[in-house]
């Protein structure tokens, strides 16, 4: 029995898959690992398998769509596998319908993964999206159906091609061979080659799904029809591989023409199987032909391709809105940010930002020193946009609207950015008589709703394939639709649009103190300094006094955009564009160039300071005296979208591969620890330098939600409220139904609670004394 099952045809075909076709097992790990959360979890990449959206809704047609590109990459796995190994099996040459019969014995992994894809979709639909019996079932039939149509229709064509095309191409194969001898040659060689590899079979799955015995007896036969059956495989299923990879290529292109139009965005994990599909096809190809010249050809390719893209040809920087990349670059060298960083600049811009702060003190009556407010917000994707603007709209209600009075600057990170500027629009346009109700929940479900489709969706159409390029124009320039631009739309799109305004908007609102400044603050890829974006120029953030004073030689610390980039059109700067500067995340979206020589790129925020803490620090250290002097002292209200004591983790062991990443795992997983202590060192450090008091207040995401259990105790009901643990939300542009139910509900745990009643505390107290102290003089 066991040797009847090793030697079963659909066993052999898995054992040839894992001895030689790694190119295509490969494939198929990938989408295994994501599909069960064992890839790209804390990224948030399963959740584009899981809970696929089409024209921002997950549903039926979501799911038909992806089951159709998985559909089609089945059945370029079933088409790569029989070119590559279907002469290795002699026996196909006297079946009929050998195609059809290889593909029912080939489906031992393809349908292991539609096992374990339906499993999944039905445990993350219940556990993270509360999804329904029915709505489960509805999402299943539309990805079900998906597969079946594109499954029926391949194997249709297959069958109609492969007859017809026979019938045309028996005739005159031999003339065909005859005009392309290097292909002739190479045909045979292999084909001689795999004569001598014949894989042993005793039994294979028939069309019925019954398995078929005796096929040594037609190896004879097999014998007489070998060429026949090796010039059919080459003929009929090389040109359908070819039809279909072409197809496909055509649709890619087809649907980055319309990528503008919600009905041709197609769902993110479909972009994702289609690129598989293509790759998968190619390795086949590739495989086929330079057997055991696989792996080097694929480097040379990879070398060559490397050489190409360095040249004017293929060079297509990701570019900042707004800007003028027809003007001449401006010089980047030492040189030009020592005349940049002069005296003069750094006086001039002091001064300016000093009648800042005397409009933010006239807000105020003259006898009341009220609390200056640093709002300092985390990066974190989507997560930390909804987190941000959930505790915002939250701290500024319960103090009547005192926190935006208070607040001074606002600084931070990524998605902390996006939610504290999302938030200052809301109340700037409240300020202009437009009817906003900024605490509004609907702007929650706004500004948390999916930007990574649009992305990933992007990157396949045009970023990875480079024929079709489309432009569009913004403020007279003209620009590549890249993913930048596509995460740009995506937000506006989200937003009503309310933050597609160039930076000099924001500049007559920041000096009159209507609404507080905004400091972004990206990572310079070229040597690590930080770019100061804010519509009033800045310099003093890039240099001490004491260096302008040539008292003390320290590092050029940042560069002031607004200065540097002013002959470029520095103040027409897309905002939206402004905010993808400082939330760059790795491959996702993409590095800005700007226009300088040497060109600048820049990287997330996060990267230096993912808390905003340090641009706070240095701003009050510039204006300690007038801090100092005119407010009865500061409070740093920190928004951070992670716990910052967390628990120790266990050290269970690792393996050789583990202790291999361990050191650059460690690095990353650390990062926020050690921005926490550096951050923490500069706020204890603001004793030494700063005459004025300084308050922290807190608020974290930590995933918890608050459950309330009913207890009945001697015929009444007791109501208990506990906290159970979550999972974090992955750091990314989605989010899942239950992480935003986690994320919302963070703000009514006990910690954050207390947070909001001592921020509330702080700045009434400060109202209560100043009252007392008016009453008091006012009775003299």
């Amino acid at each position: 029995m066991f040797e009847k099952l090793f030697y079963s045809f659909p066993v052999q075909l898995l054992i040839n898959h894992i001895k030689k076709n790694h190119a295509l097992l490969l494939c198929w790990i990938i989408l295994f690992a994501v599909v069960t959360g064992n890839f790209g979890r804390i990224l948030g990449i399963p959740y584009l398998f899981l809970d696929p959206e089409y024209m921002n809704k997950t549903g039926f047609w979501s799911f038909f769509i992806v089951g159709i590109t998985v559909g089609g990459f089945v059945m370029a796995f079933h088409i790569t596998s029989y070119i590559i190994d279907g002469d290795k099996f002699r026996f196909l040459g006297a079946l009929t319908r050998p195609f059809t019969k290889f593909c029912i014995n080939n489906s031992i992994i393809p349908l292991a993964f539609m096992i374990t894809y339906i499993i999944s979709i039905v445990r993350f639909q219940i556990d993270n999206e509360y999804g329904s019996t029915v709505k489960i079932f509805v999402e299943l039939s539309g990805f079900i159906t998906g597969f079946s149509c594109m499954i029926i229709f391949l194997f249709t064509y297959f069958w109609t091609t492969n007859k017809d095309i026979f019938k045309i191409l028996a005739s005159n194969v031999e003339k065909k061979l005859k005009r392309v001898k290097a292909t002739r040659i190479q045909l045979m060689k292999k084909y001689q080659t795999e004569r001598k590899n014949v894989i042993r079979v005793d039994n294979y799955i028939n069309l019925s799904l019954r398995f078929k015995f005796r096929i040594r007896n037609v190896s004879k036969k097999v014998h007489q029809f070998d060429k026949e059956a090796v010039l059919k495989v080459f003929d009929q299923n090389h040109l359908n591989s070819v039809v279909i990879e072409v197809f496909i290529i055509f649709v890619i292109l087809g649907i980055g023409l319309f990528r503008e139009y919600a009905f041709f965005q197609i769902p993110a994990a479909a972009s994702v199987i289609l690129l598989l599909t293509i790759l998968i096809m190619i390795a086949g190809a590739l495989t086929f032909w330079v057997r055991g010249w696989t792996l080097t050809t694929i480097l040379a390719v990879l070398i060559l391709f490397n050489f190409i893209i360095k040249g004017e040809l293929l060079k297509r920087p990701n570019e900042a809105f707004g800007l003028d990349y027809s003007a001449e670059k401006v010089d980047y060298s030492m040189k030009s940010l020592v005349n940049h960083n002069s005296s003069t600049n750094y006086n001039n811009d002091k001064r300016a930002t000093l009648e800042i702060l005397e409009n933010w003190r006239k807000k105020f009556s003259t006898e009341n020193k009220p609390k200056m407010i640093f709002i300092c917000s985390s990066g974190g994707g989507l997560r930390s946009a909804l987190w941000t603007l959930n505790v915002l709209q939250n701290a500024d209600s319960v103090t009547n609207g005192a926190l935006m009075k208070h607040a001074m600057l606002m600084t931070g990170a990524s998605g902390g950015l996006i939610g504290e500027s999302y938030f200052r629009e809301l109340i700037l346009k409240k300020q202009k008589g437009d009817p906003t109700n900024p605490y509004n929940k609907k702007y929650l479900e706004k500004i948390a709703t999916d930007k990574l489709n649009p992305i990933i969706f992007t990157l396949l159409v045009n970023d990875l394939f480079v024929p079709l390029p489309q432009y569009f124009k913004y403020n007279g320039q003209r620009y590549l639709k890249d993913r930048g631009y596509a995460f740009e739309q995506q937000l506006n799109k989200n937003t009503d649009f309310v933050l597609d305004k160039p930076l000099s908007a924001y500049k007559a609102p920041e000096q009159a103190s209507a609404i507080p400044m905004v400091l972004l603050s990206p990572t310079i890829i070229n040597d690590g300094r930080k770019l100061f974006i804010s519509p009033q120029n800045v310099s003093y953030m890039n240099m001490s006094d004491a260096q302008i004073n040539h008292s003390f030689s320290t590092k050029i610390k940042g560069i002031d955009f607004m200065r540097f980039f002013d002959e470029q059109g520095a103040a027409d700067l897309r905002f939206s564009s402004a905010l993808r500067m400082s939330a760059t995340f790795p491959y996702v979206t993409p590095n800005i160039a700007l226009p300088s020589k040497p060109t600048m790129e820049l990287m997330d925020a996060g990267i230096s300071d993912n808390f905003g803490i340090s641009d706070a620090t240095r701003f009050l250290y510039v204006f300690k005296d007038w801090i100092s002097k005119n407010t009865s002292g500061v409070i740093f209200m920190l928004i951070r979208d992670s716990e910052k004591n967390r628990p120790i983790e266990k050290n269970l062991g690792t393996s050789l591969v583990q202790k291999f990443f361990n050191p650059i795992k460690s690095i990353y997983t650390n990062w926020d620890n050690i921005q926490d202590i550096k951050n923490d060192n500069l706020i204890e450090y603001i004793d030494s330098w700063y005459n004025g008091k300084v308050e922290k207040v807190v608020f974290e995401y930590i995933p918890r939600s608050v459950v309330t259990a009913q207890a009945n105790t001697k015929n009444y009901q007791v109501h208990i409220k506990e906290e159970r643990a979550n999972e974090r939300a992955a750091l990314s542009w989605h989010l899942t139904t239950r992480e935003k139910e986690s994320i919302i509900n963070s703000i009514q745990l006990d910690y954050n609670k207390k947070a909001l009643s001592r921020l509330k505390q702080l700045i009434n107290n400060n109202m209560i004394v100043a009252k007392a102290t008016n009453n008091h003089t006012n009775k003299r």
